[in-house]
């Protein structure tokens, strides 16, 4: 198993040594750990890992070939069609008896009823429709139905929760993800303005030739590297409704790493806040004040967003509307304040453009950006780079 753990290991780019094999193979056998499936998984990340950048390609490679390993022992696990699981939870309604459920109304009436509910309730519920619970038509809990309401744990099933409390673990993009194609790039390469700044470590060929056939002898000459002047901030949007489309962002995300080299980045969810952050195991631990973000950056910078935009219209427009914490000033205010700080903003959006017009958040997010959403395509960001090269 080990030796199959080192094969998956070296087939997904980390770079796994026989010595590194053999150390943790020693460590094993001198038990410097307890015996259980978490404390190898961090001996052994310790001992294979070397790049931050590369610790959720091994997450994904431990969890594939150490599945199962702390089942009971004697134990066979059982397969159960999911079926049967949802079964026990979820309540399935017709069209019409969903839409004979009736939504509480505005934001406030929705925290405000929470609040009660939450001070008389005691015990568990499932398949109500008043109670903090599970399945049913309460405005309030996870796996049932209702027009707006909050989830409280499980996970999204309709996307109509106005606010959702639960934490959630995000994991951060690979940069180092190789493209399946490199039309990406070519897309981005619509964004280049390049110069020479810095040291001057590049041999200037024509310049040294010219001047030893002036001079007599050999005139050396020196010149700063040609790279690409654009400078740019990208925002990424990740978790929840962003979940599907991990590998499209990857790709995006590992493409605008090569391309641009005064690039910085970022994290959100859903919609820009006060904060946003660069590692999204320490997102509530280490975040970044936007304010210090529009401070730091000069206006010069490129504006890039990379979402579906898809969320309550509460979240925009109301203090208190984020899914994950109380905000003190609405999403729509942050994004305007972006828009005026950087001319050249644009939004790449997940969702085909098509689907744009079922989502209101969608048209207010395409409003605040002057309607510069494009969909995130290969025209799409092709037509994105060019608005922003035409933008000074």
């Amino acid at each position: 198993m080990f030796l199959a753990f080192l094969d998956e290991l070296r087939a997904a780019g980390i770079a796994a040594s026989l010595k590194e094999h053999l150390l943790l193979l020693e460590a094993l056998d001198r038990e410097v750990i307890d015996p259980t499936p978490e404390a190898f998984y961090y001996l052994s990340r310790a001992t294979y890992v070397k790049d931050e950048g590369l610790l959720d390609r091994f997450d994904q490679i431990f969890a594939k070939v150490f599945r199962g390993i702390a089942s009971p022992t004697g134990l066979a696990p059982m397969d159960l069609p999911d079926e049967w699981l949802r079964a026990v939870t979820e309540k399935f309604l017709t069209p019409e008896e969903r839409a004979a459920i009736e939504s509480l109304g505005s934001w406030e009436k929705i925290m405000e009823t929470l609040r009660e509910r939450l001070a008389e309730q005691h015990a568990r519920h499932q398949g109500g429709s008043k109670w903090v619970g599970t399945g049913g038509t309460s405005p309030f809990g996870n796996d049932g139905y209702n027009p707006e309401g909050v989830r409280i744990g499980g996970a999204g099933q309709h996307q109509r929760a106005v606010k959702v409390w639960e934490a959630r673990d995000f994991r951060n993009l690979d940069s180092t993800r190789e493209l399946g194609t490199r039309n990406i790039k070519v897309a981005l390469r619509r964004l280049r303005r390049f110069a020479r700044e810095g040291a001057a470590d590049e041999l200037d060929l024509d310049a040294t030739i010219a001047g030893t056939a002036r001079q007599g002898w050999l005139d050396v000459r020196m010149r700063p590297e040609r790279h690409n002047a654009v400078k740019l901030l990208l925002f990424l949007d990740v978790g929840g409704s962003m979940d599907p489309f991990v590998k499209l962002c990857e790709e995006l995300f590992s493409a605008a790493t090569s391309e641009f080299k005064n690039l910085e980045f970022f994290y959100f969810h859903n919609c820009l806040y006060e904060g946003v952050w660069k590692d999204n195991r320490r997102r509530f631990s280490e975040r970044t004040p936007t304010l210090e973000i529009l401070r730091k950056f000069g206006p010069d910078y490129k504006i890039v967003f990379v979402g579906d935009a898809a969320m309550s219209p509460y979240e925009l427009t109301q203090a208190g509307g984020s899914v994950e914490h109380l905000n003190e000033e609405p999403g729509a205010l942050w994004l305007q304040r972006v828009v005026d700080t950087y001319p050249a903003t644009v939004w790449l959006n997940v969702l085909p453009e098509a689907h744009w017009a079922y989502s209101h958040s969608v048209s207010m997010v395409r409003t605040l950006m002057r309607d510069r959403m494009f969909p995130l395509t290969l025209a799409g960001i092709d037509a994105a780079m060019r608005a922003l090269s035409a933008m000074r």
